[in-house]
């Protein structure tokens, strides 16, 4: 929904009040004054039936008219137009002089609501068409600017059109052969047909041909000393300079159309009913300006293609055309006849004006707009078309290694899939679930407790057997058992003092075998303590064995989301951009119409022009409808306020500027 609907329902709801004030209300029985009156109110029943079915009838078209769809905020050309058929408006006035007098205003009155809130609906119709034909004239002057901007993309121009051209020239020298053979026929008339062969004929026509390009030839040779490049920029900046035009005569009757039509007094829009004023004119006034504004839209939609104008030219053809409009000067008395006339007016806007306007907008369009999608692609298209014979031999050559790349990579990406992705995931899963098999583990579970009680072991063997050299006697079980506590706690200190006993004499420690035992003893020492250390390191790994689940799971993860973010945005097109893109939309359309303003030369009251208020709406209709899918709906309804307010040309410039402002630093957190 845009600003054309809130207006138009705007421009509704104060018609309904105008007219709660206006209306009489109709009698359930008109109450006669003698029985003389009686017998001559109506001639028969007849008559009084078809004034209660014509009432009906209006009030039921007026109810078909009001704007309380929200599925369909404006009706369609050719609907709207059927409606106003529907109430069959016309200049019979039989029956009316047996009515009674407030049935009959009753009547007038709901014709005038009609034609009101028909003239309502096509004022909605005709904005919006010219907003839809107005914003994309700026995609098609940027795409130009481009152009232009690179020598690269002009000589692309020039090769893109070439064929065109080519074919213009061709006509051109064809209608001109054509013309001098006429000519030359009209000159020889006694001359019979059959007195040449047709090979003769030919080699006259060829004759003319050459006579024709020789002189074209001749005429442009001022052109031929400009190169084909410069040649398609001056084509360029004229097309620019057209689209430029139309945009700006296209804003400028918009802005006419906001600024001037269905313009009622503002006080009354927030009241039940209009103020009371102090002479019927007063009350009248709304028909007066419903009439002008019926008038102003036609004159707007015949003039405003017309490109050999400029906007003031425009402005005031427009406003003249209104005043001298012979219709609206002769019915100004006339007040009963008038909504048949503005009716009448209304059906010739929907049915001749709208379309012819809608015609001539499109011809201007792709007349200066860019190129259409055959200009800009018939060459690569002709290459990849002459080239395709190749191309198909080399794939058919090449059929056997395709599909076997074809099936590597559905392999790949399948066996990529399940070990990457699928695989890791089930392991985490069981980490959660403390599955056996899912334990990390660098060593067994039982590796170091038979070390250790081989250590003990031994050390307590060598500690028996060396106890007659060292103390001369045998242990006992006290001292075996201290021995075992301290090989659990890591102290060999008998084994130790009999290898540094050992050492003095280590022939004989080792004829004896006690220091290679010695030895060997702290080998399996070493043993030990590595395993405790390595039983460490487990252990650390068994407590953070879900992080290791997760790292193993991140590459497969990060690169399915790289791959499928690509083929959304390989895919998507235009349908599928992104909230970024259409944030950075809203931001250089805040700076258009900052720019609009701050570059606007306002009146002598501080309001904008007609043109550069219609910029303006046409910026802000952008502004909006990128708001309903960028901003969250609560937060939506507070731009919509915003918006209002920017729109509303009475406030000024300079508060104007204020509510862009406020805007960039009250929706900075949606918009950067």
């Amino acid at each position: 929904m845009s600003f054309v609907v809130d207006q138009v329902r705007r421009i509704d709801a104060q018609l309904d009040r105008f007219q709660i004030s206006s209306l009489v209300t109709v009698p359930s029985s008109p109450i006669l004054r003698s029985a003389s009156e009686a017998s001559h109110a109506f001639p028969s029943d007849g008559d009084q039936t078809r004034s209660l079915a014509r009432i009906t009838e209006l009030q039921t078209v007026i109810k078909s008219l009001s704007t309380a769809s929200s599925s369909q905020p404006l009706p369609r050309a050719a609907q709207l137009e059927q409606l106003i058929e529907q109430g069959a408006l016309t200049s019979d006035t039989y029956g009316e002089e047996y009515e009674d007098e407030g049935r009959a205003a009753y009547k007038r009155g709901l014709e005038w609501l009609l034609v009101s809130k028909a003239t309502a609906q096509t004022y909605g119709i005709i904005l919006n068409t010219l907003l839809e034909q107005t914003i994309p004239l700026s995609d098609d002057i940027w795409y130009w600017d481009e152009v232009l901007g690179s020598y690269t993309y002009s000589g692309l121009y020039t090769v893109q059109t070439s064929p065109s051209r080519f074919w213009n020239w061709s006509k051109d020298v064809y209608a001109d052969a054509r013309s001098r053979l006429d000519s030359l026929r009209t000159n020889n008339v006694e001359e019979r047909p059959d007195s040449k062969t047709l090979s003769d004929r030919w080699q006259q026509f060829y004759g003319l041909v050459k006579d024709s390009i020789r002189d074209r030839s001749i005429a442009d040779m001022r052109l031929k000393a400009m190169s084909p490049l410069t040649l398609s920029r001056a084509e360029i900046r004229h097309k620019q300079k057209h689209l430029k035009r139309l945009r700006e005569l296209s804003a400028s009757g918009l802005g006419v159309l906001m600024d001037e039509a269905l313009t009622f007094d503002p006080e009354d829009e927030g009241s039940v009913t209009p103020k009371d004023r102090s002479d019927t004119s007063d009350k009248e006034e709304w028909k007066s300006i419903v009439a002008k504004s019926v008038a102003l839209m036609e004159t707007v939609l015949r003039n405003v293609t017309i490109l050999e104008t400029g906007v003031s030219e425009f402005e005031d053809t427009v406003f003249t055309n209104v005043e001298e409009d012979p219709e609206l000067v002769h019915s100004e008395e006339e007040t009963s006849s008038r909504p048949i006339i503005l009716a009448t007016k209304l059906q010739q806007i929907l049915a001749v004006h709208l379309p012819s306007h809608v015609a001539a907008t499109e011809n201007l369009s792709r007349q200066y707009g860019r190129p259409s999608v055959l200009t800009r692609y018939w060459f690569p298209a002709t290459i990849l078309l002459l080239s395709s014979s190749t191309l198909l031999r080399i794939f058919f050559n090449r059929r056997a290694e395709i599909l076997s790349w074809i099936r590597e990579l559905g392999v790949t990406t399948k066996d990529f899939w399940y070990n990457w992705v699928v695989q890791p995931i089930k392991k985490i899963v069981g980490t959660i679930r403390h599955d056996k098999d899912s334990e990390i583990a660098i060593m067994s579970k039982q590796s170091l407790q038979g070390d250790r009680a081989s250590l003990e072991r031994m050390v307590v063997d060598f500690a028996m057997d060396d106890s007659p050299n060292s103390k001369g006697r045998s242990l006992g079980e006290a001292e075996i058992a201290e021995v075992r506590a301290k090989v659990r706690e890591g102290d060999l200190t008998p084994v130790l003092k009999a290898y540094e006993r050992d050492l003095r004499k280590p022939l004989w420690g080792t004829v004896r075998g006690d220091l290679i035992r010695a030895l060997l003893i702290q080998i399996q020492k070493t043993k030990v303590d590595v395993e405790v250390a390595i039983g460490g390191i487990d252990s650390l790994l068994k407590s953070q064995e879900l992080v290791f689940g997760f790292v193993g799971l991140t590459p497969g993860v990060l690169v399915c989301l790289g791959t499928f973010r690509w083929l959304s945005g390989a895919l998507g097109g235009r349908k599928g951009k992104s909230k970024g893109k259409k944030q950075g939309r809203m931001i250089r359309v805040l700076r258009n119409i900052d720019r609009i303003l701050t570059a606007a030369t306002p009146s002598n009251n501080g309001m904008l022009s007609y043109k550069e208020h219609g910029l303006l709406l046409c910026e802000v209709h952008v502004l909006r409808q990128n708001g309903q899918q960028v901003l969250p709906s609560e937060i939506n309804r507070e731009l919509l306020e915003e918006i209002n307010d920017l729109v509303d040309f009475r406030t000024g410039v300079e508060r104007q500027l204020r509510v862009v402002e406020r805007i960039r630093w009250a929706y900075s957190k949606w918009l950067y």
